[in-house]
């Protein structure tokens, strides 16, 4: 049986498999690296793969570091909306923006970086924090004829979820390969990210029904 099981109006969304989500980085996703694995299984099986990667300038507005008298997981507001805040991460060019050392990304044929910008964050891979910003995927995707999304990576409740939404938002098919990702769960996220997906009409599956 041949091993591409999906054509060309189907992608594969890997979604911020860094170092600085996984164990060992600065903002680690429990288990972040165990869906390295299932995700190089799974991009064999489509004909195109996108991989995301937050890449963050020194002193991006997303850093607690950037805020003098806030910490981490705080929220504030800022000029685009709330804005939860978190420890120095993906900085552009760092180890921990670097993809997980055992990420197959050879098939990849796009690397979206997304949070490029000082002033705005960017969970989802479709468009930045002030949702009126694109990152340019949404059209990619539409001149190579896709369809359909399949998403995997870190974290499910953040850049995950928010990716997802805006995929179907983009009129794109859209899924989530629920063992393929690992989530942060602050505060009940996770299960606030899987509600809303659901409402935006997101399917959800395992990567056995891929």
């Amino acid at each position: 049986m041949p091993l591409k099981r999906y054509g060309a109006d189907c992608a594969l969304l890997v979604v911020d498999v860094q170092n600085s989500f996984c164990p060992g980085g600065e903002l680690a996703v429990p288990g972040g690296d165990e869906v390295v694995p299932l995700i190089n299984h799974l991009s064999l099986l489509f004909e195109n793969v996108v991989l995301t990667q937050d890449w963050h300038p020194r002193g991006h507005i997303s850093f607690a570091s950037s805020h003098p008298g806030k910490q981490p997981f705080q929220n504030i507001d800022l000029p685009y909306g709330a804005q939860t805040l978190w420890p120095d991460h993906c900085v552009a060019g760092s180890h921990g923006a670097a993809f997980h050392a055992e990420l197959e990304t050879e098939r990849a044929r796009l690397i979206v970086r997304k949070g490029i910008h000082a002033a705005v964050d960017s969970y989802s891979a479709f468009v930045e924090a002030d949702r009126t910003t694109p990152t340019g995927l949404g059209g990619y995707l539409n001149t190579l004829g896709v369809k359909k999304v399949w998403l995997a990576g870190l974290a499910t409740d953040f850049c995950v979820a928010w990716s997802a939404i805006d995929a179907r938002a983009a009129g794109f098919e859209t899924f989530v390969v629920e063992d393929a990702c690992r989530a942060i769960d602050i505060d009940g996220s996770l299960a606030d990210a899987w509600m809303a997906m659901r409402q935006a009409g997101v399917k959800r599956l395992r990567s056995d029904e891929v």
